[in-house]
């Protein structure tokens, strides 16, 4: 099982760190490790003095595929959850600065802390208006709506398949809106889709 993310998704989050508003998706990769078992706190890590929260919707991928057409790529995802990217702020401007991959900084062990249950997609109305929210100690801090994105589920995995080959069970996180910010011991996150909460998540 693999997690395949999407970076700068959402212009307003592109903009707020001063990124340019990419012409294509830009991917990385977090491995299974990056899983944060579930009811586990989060703690943490050692190596960085600026750890930042992004909550993003997350899609579970239900069959093999390989460089699928966009028309056809909605049958290739069969649930829609919400996860955290945990991202050490200081370590990725710093690879960035030398030219250097930022996977430290991004896919780091328990980085991407994922909601135990998953909504199916025949449950949603409209897959280009999903509402989804995080609060940071029962204050919303950042808000999305799928609706926003610049590539929508359908072109991401469009696009990523022809790269990677999907497999059953991967997850696909894609993009984070604007309010990205930085976490603290003893904050208390919660991430929603509409009024529904998916995941709670004690930092240590």
């Amino acid at each position: 099982m693999k997690i395949i993310c999407v970076g700068r998704n959402y212009k307003d989050h592109a903009r707020e760190l001063g990124n340019e508003v990419p012409s294509e998706p830009m991917l990385f990769l977090k491995p299974q490790t990056a899983i944060l078992p579930k009811r586990n706190p989060f703690y943490i890590p050692d190596f960085t003095e600026d750890l930042h929260y992004e909550v993003e919707l997350v899609l579970r991928i239900c069959r093999l595929g390989k460089n699928i057409q966009t028309k056809f790529a909605h049958k290739y995802y069969s649930e829609i959850g919400v996860g955290i990217d945990f991202t050490a702020r200081d370590l990725q401007e710093a690879c960035k600065e030398k030219g250097q991959p930022w996977e430290i900084a991004k896919a780091f062990d328990n980085s991407a802390p994922i909601a135990p249950k998953f909504i199916p997609v025949a449950d949603f109305d409209d897959l280009t208006n999903i509402d989804f929210r995080l609060e940071k100690n029962g204050e919303v801090v950042q808000k999305g709506n799928s609706g926003d994105q610049i590539f929508n589920f359908d072109e991401l995995i469009s696009h990523l398949s022809r790269f990677f080959t999907i497999k059953l069970g991967d997850l696909v996180f894609t993009g984070t809106p604007a309010g990205v910010g930085r976490v603290e011991i003893g904050d208390r996150l919660e991430a929603f889709i509409g009024d529904q909460s998916m995941l709670k998540v004690t930092v240590k």
